[in-house]
């Protein structure tokens, strides 16, 4: 049976490269590997399985494994050095000690007496939470001998790896890493749960979510004991601020700020950056959700009392803090509502937002161009000579090039109203409405251009929107705010729960037309007006129906016209990529999805991969995938990628999405199911 067991765990094994390639170098004898290999990192993070795994290795080399673990050894020398002790009279043993903070009481005479005296060519493999103490690592003596590595979770392909090797259905593969963040112990303890749940005939899908037996299971492993109601406090607030000070914890939990400040950096799930501390992911879900499921009232007291904090932090903060201190604000409703599906947190594809300076107008003149063509360049071009501070530009934190800029114009009176026919629109709707007064001002968020998004969700529009959301929360005497938009309909449902409601004018540049969002916010504190967005969200979540397990009916399907039919297949394929606008697409209700147990967005892709099996297909196939991937902002760009002419890529386009209409209309009148028919080209691209 030991050895069923020991042949599971080896399969399953993913990831370490890195360390077993230290440790390999080392059972080889190589001069430069060292001889202490020294791993910490927080409880389930794989320290063990790591160090079961250099046993199977060093028994396949043929050499001695001595064993000592922290928890069924007593800390006291003599014990140590008991379960130890083989290893100090055989040369070249493996000496692997799991647990070690268990014993952290030797960690002295572990290394000044017992390490000293084994044999050259020992390797020794120390594991635990706590990393060594700093005095070992720069003692000039074990400096040649002794390496720390700091585990961390595992690598998203590693982590997917593990669950194909689990036999985890595919469809729950997005939910587990995202709510795992690749930690082993959570992957392990949440993919016990979903094979069972598809064992017992639950279908595998992405709404998969961890219950309390995972939550309560993962709880004491990451994050231990609390010493007291204050410290659970503390790891409370860390859990949902997205970086933790000492200020932020003084106001949530008075005069034991700074001790519990400092008890929170010395947890090993725990890492800092030079604005505070914060926990591993896995850590962040665990926390909330178990303070969400046992003190519903306290967790939203909790985030209530956080979200009045870090809103008064906006208003206060020096200019240079402004979205630092808007980014910690908005995200702790990150993942509701809206903000969902307009928010991208993903810091590899981190931008840092700088004035625009002379040497960057030429590149921001550029980027309009290419996504809005030569009148609204002139036109940018214009703002920059008369307002060259409204100008904001976005370099990738990864190459340091622009890949994005943003305009917010602040007018006190008519000016450029005939160069540009947006501002234009803006001041006939203000005047229209409630006119600016002496010592009033309106503000225009002219511009918002993403070399490879345009004005769909992307981190540099994530500061774009959190510079407006900052100039209606710290302007003195603001009359209207206008946001402009490409008037594709996209933006309408996103921006109207923050009461930027759509006006009747639709200005015209170029081949462009344009849609003006406005409030004017005169009519009540901004202050106010954000908190109470904030309970709307909270609300929201609130509302929602817990998961029941018993079968729900399944309700009437929405029978449409052609002409509505076309429509809202033209607007399905145009938010493919955007969850929550594909969500509020009719066709949901349509006999096509809810009469085959089928998701809106794959019945679309299996109607694209029809076009493969037509005449001149292949071409459509391509014009389609690329027009409606993320890749291609406007179809301009995707003529340009294709290298076609505008003409030409038109036609294809229209011929193919005329093909997915009457494909999907012949499914929706016999009541049968689009079946995938080859490879799913389209989520490739």
């Amino acid at each position: 049976m030991g050895d069923l067991v020991v042949a599971a765990r080896d399969r399953a094994f993913v990831g370490r490269v890195a360390e077993r390639a230290v440790f390999r170098s080392a059972l080889a004898g190589d001069s430069h590997a060292p001889s202490v290999l020294y791993l910490h990192g927080p409880g389930g993070i794989g320290k063990s399985a790591l160090l079961r795994r250099f046993a199977l290795e060093t028994l396949e080399a043929g050499r001695l494994v001595v064993e000592v673990d922290g928890r069924t050894v007593a800390a006291t020398p003599e014990d140590f050095e008991h379960a130890a002790g083989k290893a100090i009279g055989e040369p070249n043993a493996v000496l692997l000690v799991d647990t070690f903070e268990l014993c952290h009481g030797l960690e002295h005479w572990l290394w000044e007496q017992f390490l000293p005296r084994l044999p050259l060519g020992t390797v020794v493999v120390v594991a635990g939470r706590a990393a060594p103490d700093p005095r070992w690592v720069a003692d000039p003596g074990w400096a040649d001998l002794l390496r720390a590595v700091r585990l961390r979770d595992l690598a998203r392909e590693d982590a997917a790896a593990f669950l194909r090797v689990r036999g985890v259905p595919a469809g729950m593969h997005h939910a587990l890493l995202s709510f795992t963040s690749g930690n082993p112990l959570a992957l392990s303890l949440a993919v016990a749960v979903a094979v069972q749940r598809d064992t017992d005939g639950a279908r595998g899908t992405a709404e998969w979510s961890p219950g309390q037996d995972v939550i309560a299971t993962l709880l004491p492993h990451l994050v231990g004991h609390a010493p007291s109601a204050a410290h659970r406090t503390a790891l409370e607030v860390c859990a949902q601020a997205d970086v933790t000070s000492e200020g932020l914890l003084r106001a949530m939990t008075g005069e034991d700020a700074a001790e519990l400040f400092a008890w929170l950096r010395t947890q090993p799930f725990i890492e800092s950056t030079a604005s505070g501390l914060f926990p591993h992911d896995v850590v962040r879900e665990v926390l909330a959700a178990d303070l969400r499921w046992r003190d519903p009232e306290g967790f939203a007291a909790l985030r209530r009392r956080m979200y009045h904090h870090l809103l008064a932090r906006v208003r206060e903060v020096p200019a240079a803090q402004v979205l630092q201190a808007m980014n910690s604000l908005v995200y702790l409703d990150r993942s509701l509502g809206h903000l969902a599906d307009t928010l991208v947190w993903d810091p590899e594809d981190g931008v840092r937002e700088m004035p625009c300076t002379p040497d960057d107008e030429s590149r921001v003149v550029d980027l309009v161009h290419l996504t809005e063509g030569a009148e609204s360049a002139a036109i940018a071009r214009f703002w920059l000579n008369r307002q060259p501070e409204a100008f904001r530009v976005y370099r990738s934190n990864r190459t340091g090039e622009i890949t994005a800029f943003s305009t917010l114009l602040r007018l006190s009176g008519p000016e450029g109203e005939d160069v540009d026919p947006v501002v234009a629109a803006a001041w006939s709707h203000a005047r229209a409405g409630s006119p600016i007064r002496a010592g009033e001002h309106m503000a225009v968020a002219r511009f918002m251009v993403d070399a490879q998004a345009y004005q769909r969700p992307s981190a540099s529009l994530n500061l774009v929107t959190w510079r407006v959301t900052a100039e209606i929360i710290r302007a003195d005497r603001l009359a209207w705010l206008f946001v402009v938009m490409r008037d594709d309909g996209f933006w309408n449902a996103h921006l109207a729960p923050g009461d930027m409601l759509p006006t009747d004018a639709r200005p015209v540049v170029g081949d462009h037309g344009y849609r003006l969002f406005a409030h004017d916010w005169r009519t009540r504190s901004a202050m106010a007006w954000v908190a109470e967005k904030h309970e709307a969200l909270q609300e929201g979540v609130a509302a929602v129906t817990p998961a029941v397990t018993a079968p729900q009916e399944r309700s009437d399907h929405v029978v449409l016209s052609r002409p509505e039919f076309d429509t809202a297949v033209r607007d399905a394929l145009r938010a493919l990529w955007w969850p929550g606008e594909l969500a509020a697409n009719p066709l949901n209700h349509s006999r096509l999805v809810v009469e085959h147990d089928q998701n809106l967005h794959d019945v679309l892709l299996h109607a694209v991969e029809t076009l493969l099996g037509e005449r001149g297909g292949e071409t459509r196939h391509q014009v389609l995938t690329t027009t409606y991937s993320k890749t291609a902002p406007t179809q301009e760009a995707a003529a340009r990628r294709l290298g076609m002419s505008f003409s030409t890529y038109r036609r294809h386009l229209t011929a193919a999405v005329q093909h997915i209409r009457d494909v999907l209309w012949s499914h929706e009148l016999s009541g049968t199911a689009v079946l995938p028919v080859g490879r799913d080209l389209l989520a490739e691209q």
